[in-house]
């Protein structure tokens, strides 16, 4: 069965570790805070200048001035801070970031990331996508498969405009967890109650298959 955005986000939650500073990217990347380990220290940074979020506040008990890059209400933990897009980007392009985590529209089997644009449609800007992904070494992309027509986003080369290339390290979707490697697409593990079948059928780029392939575990 395929996976939910929300378990998505909680397999992702487990490449957090302890000590990390993690960047969340827009969309199901936000999701991620929600899932992490109590036993851990870890401090979520957004390039809209905060330091230190903790999960979606309860329906009621949002703040509207505490957001994050996508606009969305949040938390803040004990000892958060805040501060101008001017700081929150000299800690992202300084490397300050241990872990970024984004969203993205095509991943291709080399690792290029396309994720901010589709010709033809109207956008504000790219955000601070391209510099995240210039700047990170640990990159992971959650998202869909598969597109709402059946076809796949995991491809040979991305058609969409890219936002960064050889960049990204490893991807959760709602299938599989998949790592970039210098021949493709490796498979780690797959949702549980999916087959490998249906994981080759979904993915246009190479896909590379050792051994059992086991299923999620959260």
């Amino acid at each position: 069965m395929a996976l939910s955005k929300d378990q998505i986000a909680q397999r992702i939650a487990k490449e957090v570790k302890d000590g990390y500073y993690v960047n969340l990217g827009i969309g199901i990347p936000t999701l991620v805070a929600n899932f992490v380990r109590e036993d851990i220290n870890v401090e979520f940074q957004s390039e809209n200048g905060v330091l230190g979020m903790g999960p979606f506040p309860f329906e009621g008990e949002e703040d509207p001035d505490l957001i994050n890059a996508g606009k969305q209400t949040i938390t803040t933990l004990p000892g958060a801070s805040f501060f101008d897009s001017a700081m929150s980007f000299s800690m992202i392009r300084g490397q300050h970031v241990d872990l970024t985590i984004l969203g993205a529209m095509e991943v291709s089997e080399s690792g290029d990331i396309a994720n901010w644009k589709i010709p033809g449609v109207m956008v504000k800007g790219m955000g601070g996508a391209m510099d995240l992904v210039a700047s990170a070494e640990n990159i992971i992309v959650a998202m869909m498969h598969t597109n709402k027509a059946g076809e796949s986003k995991l491809l040979k080369k991305c058609s969409l405009p890219l936002t960064g290339v050889h960049c990204v390290k490893k991807v959760v979707t709602n299938l599989a967890v998949l790592e970039i490697t210098k021949n493709g697409f490796q498979l780690l593990e797959r949702a549980p109650g999916v087959s490998v079948e249906e994981i080759i059928t979904a993915t246009e780029g190479n896909l590379i298959i050792k051994g059992d392939i086991p299923e999620m575990k959260f």
